[in-house]
């Protein structure tokens, strides 16, 4: 430790040993599903991610105000060559088991959300290795030029590497197995909680790391996380003061939340897109009463799916006013977002009906649609409504629902015809979502991690790998909404909203709404 920093040190330990005890507070929340893991690098789900920026630290996060990422565990980083960038890291940062932080355990655990198993390799494109130049130091090594370079970092986070190879956790959990490692269930970081206690669908207890750096301005010393699939009883939770914060208040019971005396309703627009994926890869569809063929790959069969679904009224009626229709799979916040790409193609039944009869089904078909029940507002609920609006042109969707923790692995095990998905963009730029989407699955790169309905289209993927190193602004804004373009002219997906989301809670807390539907952590309070 230098000199200043020690001077530094000694004046924040003396300012903290002046000041008023702050009173300890837990702070108790809920939503509709759990976690589906605590291995930072095996399910990028956006629930655990932002749990998980409780209990580890990424090299740059952002800043909840201005969405700027700002440094975390590096505190500068400069680019060496146009593919050589050099963080500097945090002095005197610890693990919760008292152990210091180095350049080996960043290296590491890059490497780790690089391996074959982890489901982030979409924050990892473009990235060659990670070179350790000293205990403090570490050079990213890119392929190419990376404009996103730290918007993907604020998802990847730093694991012990001695925890890991101590606790046989050196691989990150593989989603689409019912395989676990230590890391699935325990987890030690630099954050700003550590884990207590875990049981699946039931609770999650943290509580604050001892060992922890950073400045924290909130008062909250335990956050205790209960999972409560029903609707009313998580509105009853709230109500009755079993929990002092509802992240995902059905839009049915928003007025009677509204009107508490002791509660408040915060509104925000997420940066998250709801959609509908097609396999249009098979060549025949389980359970289907086409034989030999697969409808979904025809563009006229898409087409008249997507113009069957009356958005306005999911609008109106299943989502209460809290959704904002759309014709794209990102939502306004996202670069290469524009008002063209945001229209939608028009309800129109007899068109669909039309469409279908090109294509050779004027009787329609039958096909699997799978949706899950407790990950996005009123998810099921729409889907249902959907069924309904698809059955009035032909098409027989058999729909089945399944809790978050198996719909996940088994859409990413390729095991349904027509699937629904949420995706936000952590990384506010479309590249994100026409990489994980949209572009042509290679296994191990990140390019088409999500494409679980198999989209594939030669245009689309030059376009993807233009942008992946295109640094020049506005020629790169034009090849992202040319991108976006080309989905919908291909009807890759069928867009349905983007959510808006209204977040319930006690009056005396205090929290920062985000467009990622994530708390941080450091700001909450709780009076």
């Amino acid at each position: 430790m230098n000199f200043r920093y020690a001077l530094l040190a000694a004046a924040a330990a003396a300012a903290l040993a002046a000041a008023p005890a702050v009173q300890a507070k837990p702070f108790k929340w809920t939503s509709a599903s759990d976690i589906p893991t605590l291995d930072i690098h095996s399910q990028n789900n956006a629930l655990g991610n932002g749990v998980h920026a409780s209990v580890y630290d990424a090299l740059v996060y952002y800043n909840s105000q201005t969405f700027k990422p700002e440094g975390q565990l590096a505190t500068s980083w400069r680019e060496v060559t146009p593919t050589q960038v050099r963080f500097t890291l945090r002095s005197g940062v610890k693990f919760s088991d008292g152990t210091a932080l180095n350049a080996d355990d960043v290296v590491y655990s890059i490497m780790r959300a690089m391996a074959k198993s982890s489901n982030y390799h979409v924050y990892t494109q473009g990235i060659d290795k990670v070179v350790k130049v000293n205990d403090n130091t570490v050079d990213f090594m890119m392929k190419g030029p990376n404009p996103v370079l730290l918007n993907q970092l604020t998802e990847l986070r730093i694991m012990s590497k001695a925890w890991a190879e101590k606790n046989k956790s050196v691989e990150p959990k593989d989603i689409r197995t019912k395989d676990e490692t230590f890391a699935h269930r325990n987890a030690m970081g630099t954050g700003q909680f550590m884990v207590k206690e875990w049981k699946p669908d039931e609770k999650l207890h943290l509580v604050r790391n001892p060992n922890y750096w950073g400045k924290v301005d909130s008062n909250v010393t335990e956050i205790i996380y209960t999972p409560i699939k029903s609707e009313a009883t998580r509105v009853a939770a709230l109500l009755s003061g079993e929990v002092d914060f509802l992240l995902d208040p059905s839009p049915n019971d928003l007025a009677r939340l509204r009107a508490g005396a002791n509660l408040k309703v915060m509104d925000g627009v997420e940066n998250r897109t709801i959609f509908f994926g097609m396999d249009q890869f098979r060549d025949e569809l389980p359970g289907s009463n086409v034989k030999g063929k697969n409808p979904l790959k025809d563009v006229k069969v898409r087409r008249a799916l997507y113009q069957a679904i009356d958005s306005d009224s999911i609008h109106k009626v299943t989502m209460r006013g809290l959704s904002q229709p759309t014709g794209t799979i990102v939502a306004p916040q996202v670069a290469g977002w524009t008002e063209a790409v945001h229209k939608r193609f028009p309800y129109d039944p007899e068109a669909s009906k039309k469409l279908l009869a090109e294509a050779g089904y004027p009787q329609g078909f039958e096909v699997d649609f799978a949706c899950p029940n407790n990950r996005y507002i009123n998810d099921e609920e729409i889907c249902q409504a959907v069924t309904a609006m698809w059955s009035r042109i032909g098409v027989k969707a058999k729909l089945r629902t399944l809790p978050l923790v198996t719909y996940f692995p088994m859409i990413q095990r390729h095991e349904a015809s027509i699937y629904m998905l949420g995706w936000g963009v952590p990384t506010f730029d479309a590249l994100y979502s026409l990489q994980s989407l949209t572009r042509s699955m290679v296994a191990g790169t990140g390019d088409g991690n999500y494409n679980v309905g198999r989209y594939s289209n030669p245009r689309m993927d030059v376009i993807v790998d233009r942008i992946k190193v295109e640094t020049d602004l506005p020629v790169r804004n034009r090849f992202l909404t040319e991108g976006l373009q080309l989905s919908n002219d291909t009807v890759s997906h069928i867009p349905i909203h983007n959510q808006i989301i209204p977040w319930a809670m006690k009056k005396n807390v205090e929290v920062v709404h985000r467009a990622d539907n994530r708390l941080d952590w450091r700001l909450i309070k709780v009076n």
